[in-house]
């Protein structure tokens, strides 16, 4: 209780504070207050990277140029970094305060494929690997954007693993497989009837060197598109992240976010391609964003162990007006979310070809607490799995690695899935309407499903270690025999459900 009526101090002091903001129409109608974004703001000097020596020809390395420029700019105090028409290519690229890095129409920023350009210098780890920069990073910062029309592309094909039994459908392998052995690469076995791909000892006349001493060490270090953490007032708008070598854009520990009509293009194939993947951030907007991703969508994360609690809580979150294609699930929180979940609004979205709907996912030395979680006006299609889906024993197993949850502390940091609301929402043709899997002792519970319509399922619901689920003037259609185990007071428009 004392965390709860601490936060809310905390919120209406905040609100009372904030200004006017040009994000404040987005704001209209919600079924709880939450803090406003606030608008980040530059200085109206600008650079061209041009001026610096980059060449829009996508061979010549322009990383000095880019580094050069932002650290000029940074020293008038602050402005905008002009990447005008052209493909500049690079290696990481560090913004600093005060700092907007603006891509043009037209313009591309192209990872380079000189994989040591990403190796941080630092001692490595136990196993070998170390640590790759992000092509596009920050950190302690204020005042960060990354704006315009442009292309920010990762080049991740020559990073990432290719698992077989992943892209494989109906027996035959699609071109990406053939396009992935052209190159070199090391073949190994992933299980006894399938194989994995990696893009290490690729073919010498790439030019592509490796930065490990085996695939296994090498496949740890696959860098992120854009990196932003410990910072204050970040807004990344208008831009398209393609391709990156592993999730395409993560800010973690921030405050003040704002995610505005980003497109996000990942082949549907890519591991760990996740498009946007927040973490312990307070105050944020992702509005108007267009995602197809390997991975997960538009996916919350909360911090492991400690860490996660340390940093505080994933709040006050608006997620609207987004459309998420391809994705293992469209709206996800986990697996790890130790520091808890407070005030997230999803709304007026569309989930159309996810795996997952809406996809809750966590295990023991991973999960947290959820309090006000509200899904709303969302349509949902061509779901392959579940359009609701809690599992509290997930484990995500690497390229040739183990699960996730494999090392991690099981006797805490338990997901409680609870306080829930679904609402108007329209799913059409799903496996499953809803699929929940808690644990013995602590079960999913406390969810509201208010006027949600399921057409076209396949199969019935499934409960496991589930209690007090409400689903009020809803519909599902074709009633299908559900599978109710470990649970107790599901109800269904005012009947028990059995």
């Amino acid at each position: 209780m004392k965390k709860i009526f601490f936060s809310a101090l905390l919120l209406g002091a905040a609100l009372s504070l904030s200004a006017q903001s040009k994000y404040d129409h987005y704001y209209v109608d919600l079924p709880i207050e939450i803090e406003h974004v606030q608008e980040v703001k530059f200085p109206a000097t600008s650079v061209n990277i041009a001026q610096y020596g980059a060449v829009p020809d996508g061979k010549t390395d322009c990383t000095e140029a880019f580094n050069k420029a932002i650290k000029e700019l940074s020293k008038q105090g602050g402005g905008h970094v002009i990447v005008p028409r052209g493909v500049w290519k690079t290696g990481p690229i560090q913004l600093r305060s005060n700092i907007d890095l603006h891509l043009s129409k037209g313009a591309t920023i192209l990872a380079s494929e000189n994989k040591e350009l990403y190796v941080q210098k630092d001692d490595s780890l136990r196993d070998g690997s170390k640590k790759c920069n992000a092509l596009i990073r920050a950190s302690k910062c204020e005042n960060i954007g990354i704006t315009g029309k442009g292309v920010i592309d990762g080049q991740g094909f020559i990073w990432r693993p290719i698992k077989e039994k992943k892209v494989v459908r109906d027996g035959k392998l699609p071109e990406v497989w053939e396009e992935a052995l052209a190159l070199g690469g090391t073949l190994k076995q992933d299980d006894k009837t399938y194989r994995l791909w990696y893009p290490f000892n690729l073919n010498k006349e790439l030019g592509i060197p490796n930065i490990a001493a085996t695939a296994e060490i090498q496949e740890k270090m696959r860098p992120h598109l854009v990196n932003i953490t410990d910072s204050k007032n970040v807004v990344v708008e208008g831009v398209t992240l393609r391709n990156s070598p592993k999730f395409h854009l993560v800010p973690t520990r921030i405050q003040n976010l704002i995610i505005e009509n980003v497109t996000v293009d990942c082949p549907w194939w890519a591991q760990n391609g996740d498009a946007m993947d927040p973490g312990n951030v307070q105050v944020a907007l992702i509005a108007g964003c267009h995602v197809s991703a390997g991975d997960d969508g538009i996916c919350m994360k909360g911090g492991v162990g400690d860490k996660g609690v340390a940093a505080g809580p994933q709040r006050d979150f608006l997620i609207t007006n987004d459309t998420v294609y391809r994705a293992h699930g469209g709206f996800v929180i986990g697996s790890e979310f130790c520091g808890g979940m407070q005030r997230l609004i999803v709304k007026d979205c569309m989930f159309d070809g996810t795996d997952i709907g809406c996809r809750f996912k966590s295990a023991p030395g991973r999960g947290g607490w959820c309090e006000d979680i509200y899904c709303y006006n969302i349509t949902m299609k061509n779901i392959r799995e579940a359009a609701v889906f809690f599992q509290s024993g997930y484990a995500d197993r690497s390229a040739g690695g183990r699960g996730a949850t494999d090392s991690d502390d099981k006797t805490k940091f338990y997901p409680h899935w609870s306080n829930f609301t679904f609402r108007n929402i329209t799913c059409v043709n799903a496996r499953k309407a809803v699929d929940m899997t808690g644990l013995k002792g602590l079960p999913v519970h406390n969810i509201l499903f208010d006027g949600v319509s399921f057409y076209g399922v396949r199969e019935g619901m499934s409960f496991d270690y589930a209690e007090d689920i409400t689903f009020q003037n809803c519909i599902i259609t074709p009633a299908k025999e559900n599978e109710i185990k470990h649970a107790k007071n599901i109800k269904f428009n005012g009947n028990p459900l059995e």
